[in-house]
């Protein structure tokens, strides 16, 4: 059996090499040190960055007809034509919903099964789709990334910001949401 002598203190999970153990801490800390320098998204590992620069610098030469938009990927841009087209080719099994890409009938399904296979590392609390789950995250990170662009005031979520607006605006916002 191989030593594993470095321990996380979080989780208990051990590790071989001590720079394994720093990176695997990373996912309680959700600390992302590594920053694109074209968008300024960030990400836990070198690995993830170096492949989401491709997205920048890739060719993209597949053209919607519609609205100009184009993809790496000839199957990414059919994907996006069914936003023009309304084609929804994923249906459920169970209540007969349809849905214009996959992901969203492997997510939608879950409704039905109540599996929610998405953890929270700080409470365990868990979640049936992974967006829920960031937007939890940020009761322990106390990260409030929606901010207001006339005063400043900082949210951890954007419904969160748009009530808030109210406030500038003397107007009721309606606010939908769309599945």
């Amino acid at each position: 059996m191989e030593d594993r002598p470095y321990e996380c203190e979080v989780c208990n999970k051990t590790f071989s090499q001590r720079c394994h153990l720093m990176r695997h801490l990373r996912t309680h800390t959700k600390e992302k040190p590594h920053a694109c320098d074209i968008c300024n998204k960030t990400f836990s590992e070198r690995s993830n960055l170096i492949r989401h620069k491709g997205t920048h610098t890739k060719p993209k030469p597949y053209n919607c007809d519609i609205c100009n938009k184009t993809f790496s990927q000839l199957s990414n841009l059919k994907t996006h034509l069914r936003t023009h087209t309304k084609e929804k080719p994923f249906q459920c099994d169970i209540c007969n919903k349809t849905f214009s890409q996959q992901h969203g009938l492997i997510g939608h399904v879950r409704t039905h099964t109540n599996e929610k296979p998405f953890a929270c590392d700080f409470c365990n609390k868990r979640f049936s789709h992974r967006p829920n789950l960031k937007t939890h995250l940020r009761t322990h990170t106390k990260e409030k990334p929606f901010v207001c662009e006339v005063c400043n005031k900082a949210f951890s979520n954007k419904s969160s910001l748009i009530r808030h607006l109210q406030t500038h605006t003397k107007e009721k916002l309606v606010i939908r949401k769309y599945v």
